[in-house]
């Protein structure tokens, strides 16, 4: 009768083990299958003045280059007014 009670404890270890391990395989197949989050604001530009990243709809658009502030996007102007 022991040696039953034994038998059925080490079963159910080893089951409980195997789905614990079959869970975390079926998560991390998940994690790794799930599409790449999109940010909210859209593709990122770079500053053309301090090479920031910032979304494109917070930028600042000049002659087709991007910036991160008011004030960058004065300061690239003077620069390139002076050059």
């Amino acid at each position: 009768m022991n040696l039953l009670i034994i038998r059925l404890l080490i079963f159910a270890l080893v089951f409980y083990v195997g789905l614990k391990l079959y869970g975390l395989y079926r998560q991390h197949k998940l994690d790794r299958d799930k599409p790449p989050e999109r940010i909210e604001g859209g593709a990122m530009v770079r500053c053309r003045w301090c090479d920031v990243h910032v979304p494109e709809n917070e930028a600042l658009r000049h002659d087709d280059k991007w910036f991160c502030s008011v004030a960058h996007r004065e300061r690239y102007i003077q620069e390139t007014e002076r050059s």
